[in-house]
């Protein structure tokens, strides 16, 4: 989560909400990371989850990432939820939740659906008061 927590950072010193991921290996190791970058590309789907699990993805010459576990500083939102499912991610863990957007528990529950064919483990609160700072740091600021 720290890394995560780093390209957070990196996310906001661009503009963009403060919003960093991490993909692990099986192993632990990590495989790719992302930060939000909506602002600093134009592209709505930029989200820091989508970007580390394309670099992921692409690191590994495989789209199912089988065994990895997604890191994410925010909890992820529909599009992100339904990305992490169709990679097949084994294991989410993120900081803060999302009241008004979170589709992994908090709003929504897209990743536990049982109509669904993949549903990953979700460990949530992670540094959780850590990441919530940053976010309110970040909207603060602004």
């Amino acid at each position: 989560m720290r890394i995560a927590l780093e390209e957070a950072e990196q996310a906001a010193l661009g503009g963009d909400v403060p919003v960093g991921a991490v993909v692990l290996s099986p192993h632990g190791e990590t495989i790719a990371t992302g930060h939000n970058e909506r602002e600093a590309t134009g592209d709505p789907t930029a989200h820091a989850e989508v970007l580390a699990l394309r670099r992921a993805a692409a690191q590994l010459g495989e789209w199912r990432l089988t065994g990895c576990t997604l890191v994410v500083t925010l909890e992820p939102c529909v599009m992100c939820a339904g990305a992490l499912v169709q990679s097949r991610v084994e294991r989410l863990v993120y900081g803060a939740r999302d009241e008004k957007a979170g589709a992994t528990g908090s709003l929504w529950d897209l990743v536990r659906d049982r109509r669904l064919n993949h549903r990953p483990e979700v460990i949530d609160a992670v540094l959780a008061d850590d990441c919530s700072a940053q976010l309110t740091r970040f909207f603060r600021d602004r």
